[in-house]
């Protein structure tokens, strides 16, 4: 059963090498070449409101 694994706990200030961030960095501070939002933030923005306007449409067309 999954019950039957023992319990590990590791003691406050002990941290593994995956855990840590490379370098130093935070992981929020290391920029990402594949982000297409840091490119053109407005073209989301844009996407987003007109889905939300067609939804509203469409929401309008389902209620009559």
């Amino acid at each position: 059963m999954a019950d039957d694994r023992p319990i590990t706990e590791q003691e406050p200030g002990t941290e593994t090498a995956s855990s840590a961030p490379p370098g130093g960095q935070s992981p929020l501070g290391v920029d990402s070449e594949a982000d297409p939002f840091a490119e053109r933030p407005e073209a989301f923005v844009g996407a987003a409101f007109a889905g939300g306007v067609a939804l509203a449409l469409l929401m309008r067309r389902l209620a009559r």
